[in-house]
């Protein structure tokens, strides 16, 4: 989940922007990505964009066809349970380093993430969906707080990619599951504070697991 940064370049802030867009279904899955429009859209080069859309190609959000240009990444239902078992994988074990490491440093920013994050939860739970980015950018900074004091910057990075991607099915589903999902971040947060371990993974497997299972039982994806 990418934030503005001072004094970026042309390049980032359009990396930023489209990479956003596909997160959070604005560019739909599958969508074909005309250079000519983006050009308009994104206010930069074609070059630019070229270099942009292959970056994302790497990272999985956008399939590069050759001469045939580019698309946003399909979606399926096999790509969400791998995605949320690489997800599972990395957060778990950056779960138990972090509690492992972590302080009262650590523990402070963490509780504001999931004050906003129980906050937001409040909104959705009432049925306002207007501010569902809101509600997944507060999630992800919730969980990554939660590994923060892991320490390793690769893992962290690593991570957030995946996430990233796990993001964009909740968004293509807008997949809220109310107050189960809460009680868990509740749990989660309760877990890492008593530096308990075991539970906090364990909570975080059945987290993972609802959330692909509410997804999946929307019916949006094939």
């Amino acid at each position: 989940m990418l934030q503005p940064v001072v004094n970026e370049t042309i390049a980032e802030s359009s990396y930023r922007r489209i990479r956003a867009d596909i997160i959070f279904g604005r560019l739909a899955p599958a969508q074909k990505l005309k250079l000519e429009s983006l050009k308009e859209s994104y206010e930069t080069s074609i070059s630019t964009l070229r270099e942009v859309l292959n970056r994302l190609s790497s990272e999985g959000l956008v399939v590069a066809e050759g001469q045939k240009g580019f698309e946003v990444s399909p979606v399926s239902v096999s790509d969400l349970k791998e995605t949320a078992a690489m997800r599972l994988l990395l957060e778990s074990h950056a779960l138990e380093q972090s509690l492992a490491r972590g302080d009262v440093e650590w523990e402070a920013p963490l509780v504001a993430a999931h004050y906003k994050l129980a906050r937001m939860e409040q909104v959705m739970s009432s049925g306002d969906t207007s501010r569902a980015e809101d509600w997944k950018r507060y999630d992800w900074e919730f969980h990554q707080a939660l590994i923060s004091a892991c320490g390793s910057k690769l893992l962290m990075q690593t991570h957030s990619v995946i996430f990233d991607k796990y993001l964009r099915y909740q968004m293509v589903a807008l997949s809220y599951r109310g107050d189960v999902a809460a009680e868990e971040h509740q749990q989660l947060l309760d877990a890492a504070l008593r530096r308990d371990a075991e539970t906090a993974k364990r909570v975080l497997a059945f987290h993972i697991q609802g959330g692909v299972e509410h997804a999946l039982a929307r019916g949006t994806l094939k």
